[in-house]
């Protein structure tokens, strides 16, 4: 299903300057960065050509443009990390304090991007959130000392909250895996996975969370059974819904609802909206090929347990009882 169902103005709100949608050990890089002053790296055995960085942003971004067709698509928001260095082989042999930069060669091992279409837009709970487009690519995924084989890419399409860059994702809006061997099957999988967002079905999920609150007491109890979580065995653990934030996460969870700008509790407990981006903001400190999956599963466990303290659906029971 297409998201034009969502009406907007054309008119692009102005925004101060915004921290990072994600934080972690990244650097903000651009396009021509990529292009100008990469190498692209290759499968070692038949010298086949990887599948860059920057043919991966350029794929996605052409889709975008087509699908949403006449909607505001911003420029992609890119960010990498894992530099791997390297020199020509005429430079093997210099000492360090004589190279220069032709002498260097260079590329990311991992990279993320996200491309924002500020035209489709809602706003919750008095936060603005913008429909986004956002992908991952990490070349340690792939077995680049062997054969030319199909590389493995995420990708993602949901909605970013203006007021904080937090990643808002469902299950419909995410691929973990698109296997391609050619950078035009990029294009081909992005068109499909925006063909079977729903993207009204995830914004009345959101906003549903704005209408359940839980107390102080609740809160401490659900922190107590995610760090809990962390420690038990695995058969322990299959036998509850997937938890992916980490013990580090969890401390940011619970200095924010105290410290936080817009998402803070209060005596009286707290929104599981602003739960859900308590979450989501402390998912910006994953490392970037975590950083999807995560957003995905902070939205599962938000509505879960939101289900849950309502008594619709038991299955985050043990983390509220």
């Amino acid at each position: 299903m297409e998201t034009k169902l969502i009406e907007a103005p054309r008119m692009v709100r102005e925004t101060a300057k915004r921290s990072p949608f994600i934080e972690a050990n990244t650097s903000e890089v651009t396009l021509s960065h990529l292009n100008e002053d990469c190498i692209i790296p290759v499968f070692s055995k038949d010298n086949e050509v990887c599948i860059s960085h920057q043919a991966f942003i350029e794929n996605v971004y052409d889709a975008v443009k087509d699908f949403y067709k006449g909607e505001t698509v911003g420029k992609p928001a890119i960010r990498v990390s894992h530099i791997i260095k390297g020199r020509t082989p005429e430079a093997i042999h210099k000492p360090v304090s004589e190279l220069t930069d032709s002498d260097r060669t260079m590329y990311y091992e991992r990279m993320i991007f996200n491309i924002e279409i500020p035209t489709v837009h809602r706003d919750i709970s008095g936060n603005s959130l913008c429909l986004s487009v956002c992908g991952c690519k990490s070349h340690g995924r792939d077995n680049l000392s062997g054969k030319l084989s199909a590389q493995k890419f995420s990708l993602a399409v949901g909605f970013i909250n203006q007021v904080c860059t937090n990643q808002c994702l469902t299950t419909d809006g995410f691929m973990e895996e698109i296997r391609c061997t050619h950078s035009e099957d990029l294009y081909k999988g992005a068109l499909n996975l925006f063909r079977h967002y729903n993207a009204d079905r995830h914004i009345q999920m959101m906003q549903s969370l704005g209408n359940v609150s839980m107390s102080e007491h609740q809160f401490c109890q659900i922190l107590g059974r995610m760090r809990l979580y962390n420690y038990l065995n695995s058969n322990q653990q299959r036998n509850l819904p997937k938890l992916l934030i980490t013990d580090s996460q969890i401390n940011n969870v619970a200095r924010q609802y105290l410290q936080d700008e817009n998402f803070a509790g209060t005596d009286k407990g707290i929104s599981m909206w602003k739960f859900y981006n308590l979450l989501t903001g402390a998912n910006k400190n994953s490392y970037l090929d975590m950083f999807l999956t995560r957003s995905l599963n902070a939205t599962e466990v938000s509505y879960g347990l939101s289900q849950a303290l309502q008594g619709k659906d038991m299955a985050y029971e043990w983390f509220i009882k």
